[in-house]
């Protein structure tokens, strides 16, 4: 569970860590856009490079980033497996007594799971570059709009973010809650697969007591530091958009060119 690094914050003085986070997020959705113009692995390449090229821009060392691909690429394998299962028509691979595997089906697996490891992996980016103070104002300032409906923009923008940050916290909860079962008899790591996801079962009740435990000592924490939603609140730092940030949104469009030129 150590490996869970998507919701923390790591300090660095680099070009990402500067830019104005509206532009991160309006980045990171253009991103995710420009992915389903993908049809085929090929077409991913460009973004691949981009992702590498960004990563490498946050000056967080890639030992740190390499740690957490063990729970992402869990879900890549995952949705791979289940993509390539799920097609049953084009040209087949090879054929077994109770499996038979397409190659539109492997082709199809690799894109849905690039997808999904590309967008996984610059999120992680988002909030290891962001702070959760400059996640939530930059969320409010692009929920505004929504006021006009009367939906609250900041209680929206600050469930989101704590929402976010809450994610390594519930995995450090439970990697607690499987030691202390451990303790206890349990096992985790052996039988089938089938036995294993059986023996999470258990760890439900606890996580979900412990995670509404965690979520109302942050409100008794809120409540005791004045917070009254929006109203009265004030800014200590400004956002600024600068021509660098256009320059980084410039570069996710040119990479999403460069994925349709390579479509099939």
């Amino acid at each position: 569970m150590k490996s869970m690094i998507m919701g923390q914050y790591v300090r660095r003085d680099s070009f990402i860590h500067r830019m104005d986070p509206r532009a991160k997020l309006a980045g990171l959705f253009l991103f995710l856009l420009v992915l389903f113009l993908a049809n085929r692995p090929a077409a991913l390449i460009p973004a691949f490079l981009f992702a590498a090229l960004v990563f490498l821009a946050t000056k967080v060392p890639v030992r740190y980033l390499l740690k957490g691909l063990k729970f992402i690429a869990i879900m890549v394998i995952l949705l791979f497996l289940f993509r390539m299962l799920m097609t049953r028509e084009g040209t087949v691979l090879f054929e077994l007594t109770w499996l038979t595997v397409y190659e539109e089906g492997v082709r199809d697996g690799a894109v849905f799971a690039g997808r999904l490891f590309l967008l996984l992996v610059l999120a992680t980016v988002l909030t290891l570059t962001t702070t959760p103070i400059e996640l939530t104002d930059a969320l409010e300032r692009l929920f505004k709009p929504l006021q006009r409906l009367g939906l609250p923009a900041h209680e929206l923008a600050l469930t989101m973010s704590i929402a976010l940050r809450f994610i390594p916290t519930l995995f450090t909860e439970m990697e607690k809650i499987m030691k202390a079962q451990t303790a206890r008899g349990a096992s985790f790591s052996n039988g089938s697969l089938v036995r294993r996801i059986k023996a999470l079962v258990p760890l439900l009740v606890p996580l979900i007591i412990q995670s509404f435990r965690r979520a109302e000592e942050l409100a008794v924490a809120m409540e005791a530091r004045g917070y009254t939603g929006s109203e009265g609140r004030t800014r200590f730092r400004r956002m600024v958009l600068r021509p660098s940030d256009a320059w980084v949104l410039l570069l996710v469009a040119l990479t999403g060119v460069c994925i349709f030129a390579l479509r099939g």
